[in-house]
């Protein structure tokens, strides 16, 4: 868990009277706490959230069906209370395609070579990340991995630092191909995907990016810039345009063929405050994803 060695009493956006706030519109992220660890995600299981979702899924005829083909693999995590994270998954360590949901990958390792004075981050180079994320342009994404290379981020996906692939655990995040028609292909030791991820990994990406944990506290919020505002209005965000018009959403998704993946970080306004992940081989998958966020939303709020 986090340790104890911060003060709470200057985050009024934790406190209980928040709730009673309808419209007021929480502080930006990443949480800055003064002397605080993040835990391991997976250190965070808790049985009452993984109840609540596994009941979700068994609920629905369709998703249990393809959970227990292992053709859904969903993430969730309550951020509800930063003292207090708390972390379900189904299917979590499943490897899947997830078509354009990878580009986070190329977004970190760009970040990460930016920081090291291995990328200069010019103008250009600020619009072609925000178009790779926002909009989730190709040719955007294939100028960001020519500049890096494959192997810079598979090497970043596999430093100990970051751990977002990892064998042991059924791979995570990888890219291995440009967002293009041509050029070298490296599918990812386990499964040889192209553009492939985890629920888990993923959760953990948004988990680190929350609390200012990935490169370092203002690349994080860099990063989370990127994410922010997303301008492609489908699955979790059309969910979300609804439920939650006022609530900040930094999200990444991916859609081929049959394959189907979203990916947001939901803060505010009040209780809702939590990372979801879901990747599904479902040709309805756009409805699914709508449909999943509606479901856990409501689980979380009655809690």
């Amino acid at each position: 868990m986090l340790n104890n060695n911060y003060n709470f009493s200057s985050l009024a956006f934790f406190s209980k009277e928040e709730k009673s706030i309808s419209d007021e519109q929480p502080p930006g992220l990443p949480i800055k706490l003064d002397g605080f660890k993040v835990a391991p995600l997976v250190s965070l299981a808790d049985a009452d959230l993984q109840q609540k979702l596994s009941e979700i899924v068994a609920n629905n005829k369709k998703w249990a069906a393809l959970a227990k083909s292992k053709k859904l693999s969903i993430g969730l995590v309550d951020l509800r209370d930063p003292a207090n994270v708390k972390y379900a998954n189904i299917n979590g360590d499943n490897m899947m395609y997830a078509a354009s949901l990878p580009k986070i990958a190329v977004l970190l390792a760009a970040t990460d070579a930016i920081e090291k004075g291995e990328l200069v981050e010019t103008d250009e180079i600020k619009a072609d990340m925000r178009l790779m994320i926002a909009k989730s342009n190709n040719a955007a994404t294939t100028r960001m991995i020519d500049r890096i290379g494959l192997d810079k981020i598979a090497e970043v996906m596999q430093d100990p630092e970051y751990d977002f692939y990892d064998r042991t655990h059924g791979g995570g995040l990888w890219v291995g191909k440009r967002y293009a028609k041509t050029g070298p292909r490296k599918g990812d030791p386990l499964k040889n995907i192209s553009h492939g991820a985890t629920a888990t990994q993923v959760s953990r990406f948004y988990y680190l990016l929350a609390f200012g944990q990935l490169v370092n506290f203002e690349r994080s919020k860099e990063m989370l810039g990127y994410l922010g505002d997303p301008e492609l209005h489908h699955k979790f965000v059309n969910t979300m345009d609804q439920l939650a018009p006022k609530a900040q959403v930094y999200r990444k998704s991916g859609s081929w063929r049959d394959f189907h993946s979203d990916s947001a970080l939901i803060w505010g306004p009040n209780w809702r405050r939590y990372i979801i992940v879901a990747l599904a081989e479902d040709a309805d998958g756009e409805k699914l994803m709508r449909d999943l966020i509606k479901e856990v939303d409501g689980a979380l709020k009655t809690q």
